[in-house]
């Protein structure tokens, strides 16, 4: 039995590369792998390479590197310690893009019957859109706009609905990206690339402007402008891992409006659930699954590509050069 794994060697370069397959250890299991899904903005951060040197991603992502963090598959072997009942379920891990992948047990979120695979391949994305709605406090009533329409603004944007945000505004420069927001009520798409966008992000709030605004762009450059929309007292919450820095006055975009800037990366999750705070990941997993099951979240619109992991360079290469020409990228084992 051979493995398979995508593999970035050196940045601007994919391969796909044959390996042995690892063996798990007394509480692991051996996973084979049915679908991934590829984060775009981490991964294509790592494959460009063009992060500060120094930086916390400069620490954490080392060439070569296997990328990928959403695999769903199903266990083919088990460790000393784990009941061999688990032999032939589907799990949900944070593994990256190889055939055979290798968890600790206690990582794997069970997949419920009937969901897809590709359909549950998304639960990473919706882990970190929970937090952040969490984190910004959303509630009934309360306005939010979401700058950046790729997976991480898409699943903001249905999380938000269910939270009772009204009216709840979608912002990107590529109109493209408007097109997979969802038909719901106080759904808008709103183009930045519009010279009266600005007048009608207004007209949308009465003139209020917003009460929670999400960046989601990974664009440090553009997060001062983002803070233009926020009403006095409002929050901003950073949901995508910006990479690079920015020159932000504090005093003007933060002291005077009173503005609560707020982060809301995926590892602010707690590490395990108390009663002040139950929301771990694997909960937030398991409450996706269930709103997909129940149709209240629907994730099959933004699947843009469902290819085999052979194709994985060619779809690199086409993101690499354009990431607006797609959505949901999944790759089949």
């Amino acid at each position: 039995m051979q493995n398979i794994a995508i593999i970035f060697p050196k940045p601007g370069r994919i391969v796909i590369e044959k390996c042995s397959v690892q063996r798990p250890g007394r509480n692991q299991v051996l996973i084979k792998t049915r679908c991934t899904l590829i984060s775009i903005g981490t991964e294509l951060t790592v494959l460009s390479g063009k992060f500060p040197r120094g930086s916390t991603w400069d620490r954490c992502f080392k060439f070569p590197f296997g990328p990928g963090y959403n695999n769903i598959g199903e266990i083919v072997e088990v460790g000393m310690d784990v009941d061999r009942d688990m032999i032939g379920k589907r799990v949900a891990t944070y593994n990256p893009h190889e055939k055979y992948t290798v968890a600790d047990v206690e990582s794997c979120r069970p997949v419920p019957d009937g969901l897809t695979d590709e359909q549950a391949v998304f639960f990473t994305i919706a882990e970190i859109v929970m937090n952040g709605i969490r984190r910004g406090a959303v509630t009934w009533g309360e306005s939010v706009a979401i700058y950046g329409l790729g997976l991480l603004g898409q699943l903001a944007i249905r999380i938000s609905h269910l939270a009772g945000a009204r009216p709840i505004i979608g912002l990107d420069i590529a109109q493209s990206r408007l097109k997979y927001l969802p038909d719901l009520p106080g759904v808008i798409g709103v183009n930045c690339a519009d010279s009266r966008w600005f007048d009608r992000l207004k007209d949308l709030t009465k003139g209020r402007l917003v009460d929670v605004v999400f960046e989601v762009t990974g664009k440090a450059d553009v997060i001062p402008k983002e803070l233009r929309i926020l009403r006095k007292e409002g929050r901003f919450v950073i949901l995508s891992s910006v990479s690079g820095k920015t020159s932000f006055d504090f005093h003007d975009l933060c002291n005077r409006p009173s503005y609560e800037i707020i982060g809301a990366h995926n590892a602010s999750h707690p590490s395990i659930a108390t009663t002040q705070n139950p929301w771990t990941q694997e909960r937030h997993a398991e409450l996706f699954f269930d709103l997909l099951k129940e149709g209240s979240v629907n994730v099959d619109m933004l699947i843009s590509h469902k290819r085999s992991y052979q194709e994985a360079p060619e779809l690199y290469g086409m993101l690499l050069e354009n990431r607006t020409q797609a959505m949901g990228v999944v790759l089949e084992w």
